[in-house]
């Protein structure tokens, strides 16, 4: 995945356009007409329009070019775009963007290495240049999911030598894996003796030798939690700094707002100190995450946080986010299904009581509050989709959109329920391609029944659910481009992942747009019509109208936020 990063908003493009242009720098003045475009509106009603008036920033007109000038006074400025494609700003509605900027300020393996051969140089260079250090433990992030059937290799490279005394720990680039080397787990505690204490399904999330029962180093969800109060909390010039890189890497993808669905302190935080140097224009949706456990005490926490950030400009704490289960490749198996892995007989753990998150349903709903919750699982989504069930029952419909997100398998008896309880759906469908990730790690080991139903974005979509486009960045590219092109074609290196479930095109760009903005729960954002943000990005072709592959290649211009241009390419 190629990562478009800005350095800086200096303007080094310059694309002709009758009249001076707001492209010239952050200044603009007051009225603005933008005309000779293929406008996409993102509104199902008036899809397409010739020409676009902001004043300010606000849309202030969208329509035929005679109806926006009517709009706008003979001194507002008048811009040319040639033919190129202008659309609403795009919106992520599930992007942990403070990580990923953390992410690009770290070491980060993500496309730098692909096989373990390339792994034992990109890791002595973490060390060596101090990205990867975290205090004294050497942290590495963005591992292919394939590394964890390889274990032996692993201590081999990084348990031994220059590795025998020094902490390692490799992170996988699903955000639910790691592993950690020998030096690592002893000072964590994580022995044969620990596993020993611990029941088989608490047992699940660590990799271990059946013999000895010796660790491996491999750790999914729950086995994390012994590593990570090793490694020092973040400074606030890190979190700025990462803050700043993801502002700017969202910038270059056209992106202008976003949901961040696993808000702890330090994402908090790192938005605050954002829009404390009056850098966080756009809008953000935080939700921190509750366990279900204890729904009142949990929920009186968010309001809490909810208090203490209100008055952080441009930052929403509107929601909550709650884990059904975890991931399903080999080895974490911790998403849960309805029918068992073939290769342990067990279905993988739901993360909560059905009847508490009932309650927690219920109890947010009332309290406005979104449940926005992670389910991979068959098993999982229709657990989540039965507590939103019982929100709506107690509360009839609020109109708040709760969301399932990844939702990778779903049963066909729960596909109407996305339309017919309001839920969004939060697809990731970059990763709905034929590769390694979705047959060889996964497919030897589930039930063919549920196999079948993998990222089964189309049978929702048919059943009249709503999908909002979403990334999971850092977890994959937040590129829209390259999100569409796999779910229209489905297409990897392995052939095609059931083409049934392929994507019009142009559902998709609702995804990104409108839909999102649903996911966010903010009518303000996700089209372009009269009263609503001044949100724009102007890409270098028609996207509606070119091959798949020319599509996913498509540039960004420039993207502007509240009426002021962010991002030009260098």
């Amino acid at each position: 995945m190629t990562r478009l990063l800005c350095r800086s908003f200096t303007i080094l493009l310059c694309i002709c356009m009758c009249s001076s242009s707001p492209l010239t720098g952050q200044e603009h003045t007051a009225e603005q007409i933008f005309f000779n475009a293929k406008i996409f509106t993102g509104d199902p009603q008036n899809p397409y329009a010739e020409a676009v008036a902001i004043r300010g920033d606000r849309i202030a007109a969208v329509g035929s070019r005679a109806e926006v000038e009517e709009s706008v006074s003979a001194n507002a400025e008048r811009i040319d775009l040639h033919g190129k494609s202008l659309f609403p700003g795009f919106i992520d509605s599930h992007s942990h963007s403070i990580d990923g900027g953390l992410n690009l300020i770290s070491a980060d393996a993500s496309d730098k290495v692909d096989t373990l051969d390339e792994l034992p140089p990109f890791v002595a260079e973490a060390k060596s240049g101090g990205r990867g250090m975290r205090g004294d433990i050497l942290e590495v992030l963005g591992m292919p999911l394939e590394f964890w059937s390889h274990t032996d290799r692993l201590n081999a490279e990084f348990s031994t030598g220059a590795y025998a005394t020094q902490s390692v720990l490799l992170r996988g680039m699903d955000g639910h894996t790691a592993w950690a080397n020998r030096a690592l787990l002893q000072r964590a505690g994580i022995t044969a003796d620990f596993l020993k204490t611990l029941s088989p399904d608490q047992r699940s999330y660590y990799g271990y030798d059946n013999n000895d029962m010796q660790p491996n180093g491999f750790l999914v969800d729950a086995g994390l939690e012994k590593i990570e109060p090793l490694l020092p909390k973040r400074t606030p010039a890190e979190l700025l700094a990462a803050g700043r890189a993801a502002l700017e890497y969202n910038y270059s993808l056209g992106i202008t707002a976003w949901l961040d669905p696993l808000a702890a302190d330090y994402v908090l935080q790192a938005y605050k100190l954002l829009a404390d140097h009056g850098e966080l224009n756009s809008e953000v949706v935080a939700f921190p995450q509750v366990f279900a456990k204890d729904p009142a005490a949990e929920l009186a926490g968010i309001q809490k946080t909810r208090d203490e950030y209100k008055s952080v400009a441009h930052l929403h704490v509107t929601g909550v986010k709650v884990f059904a289960d975890g991931v399903v490749e080999f080895p974490s198996q911790t998403a849960h299904l309805t029918k068992p892995y073939k290769n342990t007989g067990r279905n993988g753990d739901l993360l909560f009581d059905p009847q508490k998150f009932a309650e927690l349903c219920v109890m947010a709903d009332k309290q406005g509050l979104i449940v926005h919750v992670h389910a991979i699982g068959d098993g999982a989504v229709k657990a989540a989709l039965d507590g939103i069930a019982a929100a709506r029952k107690a509360n009839g419909n609020s109109g708040l959109p709760h969301t399932l997100t990844h939702e990778q398998f779903v049963r066909p008896e729960d596909f109407p329920r996305f339309r017919a309880l309001g839920v969004v759906s939060a697809l990731q469908l970059f990763w709905a391609d034929a590769s390694n990730d979705t047959v060889e790690i996964i497919k030897p080991y589930l039930d063919p029944g549920i196999y079948k139903w993998q990222y089964p974005a189309r049978s929702i979509l048919d059943n009249g659910g709503i999908i909002s486009g979403a990334s999971d960045w850092p977890v994959s590219t937040a590129n829209v481009f390259k999100a569409i092109y796999q779910a229209e074609t489905r297409e990897g290196p392995e052939g095609v992942l059931d083409p049934s479930q392929d994507m019009p095109r142009e559902a998709m760009l609702y995804a990104y747009t409108r839909n999102s903005a649903r996911a966010m729960n903010m009518n303000s954002l996700g089209s372009i019509a009269p009263g609503k943000r001044a949100d724009l990005v102007l890409l270098d072709h028609d996207v509606l109208t070119v091959s798949p592959e020319e599509m996913r290649e498509t540039k960004v211009l420039w993207t502007m936020v509240a009426g002021k241009v962010v991002y030009r390419p260098k």
